[in-house]
């Protein structure tokens, strides 16, 4: 007979339906572009709920991720054991409860910071969760259209400091919209055979040769570094993050030319790391360089 199951194991399974991870990433480019957006921190309360609105909606789009791939869930290894899978969670649950925080989230930023952020948070979750998360079944571009939502949250905070999408703003989108594809094609590849098992039209199940991934990798990694270097030119962090954002870049360029050579799975991993690391280092250097 099966045990029941505990209050902080139901607890747990809540927290990882919010996807922790991205949602940590989220808050932390959010507050990045509040700060660069507002030349600092003009109000600490605004960033406060900044934060929490955008944080409610996050966690509700991902547990409506959670939802909707139910089912893809139960066929991957890699994440049979997830709260809806393994029947931690009833469904209902996750989706009525992921509704509520995004129409909360939505209405906080309305109400608290302004129209434009609210909406840009709005737009994140509709994109992310019926856009993106449906188009896993569809086309390989799942991985490209998914990588807007997860470059908006920087917009949403320069919008909150500012009123307004000034080129900055656009400036970090950018480096987080090329970023995500090195990161998450590392990741297809690790993983192809689950998600060709589930059905997703992830690159290399589409094209098992990898050939066209391997460009892919080698496009955004390329890209990444002129399109890293328009804080500088925009006035917006100096030298010092100029030379590190050309390290890190190039790093992560000949990272990506090595797996696209061997195509191991240790590789992969090894991309993966680099770009685990170049996003956080690369950030703590437009801050550290903004600030004098």
């Amino acid at each position: 007979m099966r045990e029941p199951i505990g209050k902080n194991e139901i607890i747990s399974g809540y927290l990882e339906l919010a996807k922790p991870r991205i949602l940590s990433l989220v808050l932390v480019t959010t507050a990045l572009g509040f700060f660069l957006g507002g030349e600092g921190i003009s109000s600490g309360s605004l960033l406060l709920t900044l934060l929490a609105g955008s944080g409610l909606v996050c966690a509700g789009s991902s547990m409506l991720n959670h939802y909707l791939e139910r089912d893809s869930d139960r066929l991957m290894v890699r994440t049979r054991n997830r709260p809806l899978p393994r029947g931690l969670i009833p469904g209902t649950n996750a989706m009525l409860l992921g509704i509520i925080l995004i129409l909360g989230g939505v209405f906080l930023l309305c109400w608290r910071v302004n129209l434009l952020t609210a909406f840009l948070s709005l737009l994140t979750a509709f994109l992310y969760v019926l856009v993106y998360t449906p188009m896993k079944k569809v086309s390989w571009l799942n991985t490209t259209i998914g990588a807007i939502p997860g470059a908006l949250p920087p917009m949403g905070g320069w919008a909150a400091a500012t009123g307004d999408l000034a080129p900055g703003a656009w400036a970090l989108f950018l480096i987080l919209f090329a970023w995500q594809h090195p990161h998450f094609y590392s990741i297809a590849w690790m993983f192809r055979d689950d998600y060709k098992r589930a059905g997703f039209k992830m690159l290399p199940v589409v094209y098992p040769d990898g050939k066209s991934m391997f460009r892919q990798i080698n496009i955004f990694a390329l890209l990444l570094i002129p399109v890293s270097l328009l804080p500088t030119i925009l006035g917006i962090s100096g030298w010092i993050y100029f030379w590190g954002a050309i390290v890190l870049g190039t790093a992560m360029l000949w990272k990506g030319l090595v797996f696209s050579h061997s195509k191991t799975i240790p590789d992969a991993r090894r991309l993966l790391r680099a770009s685990v690391i170049y996003l956080p280092v690369l950030l703590f250097l437009i801050i550290f360089d903004a600030s004098f």
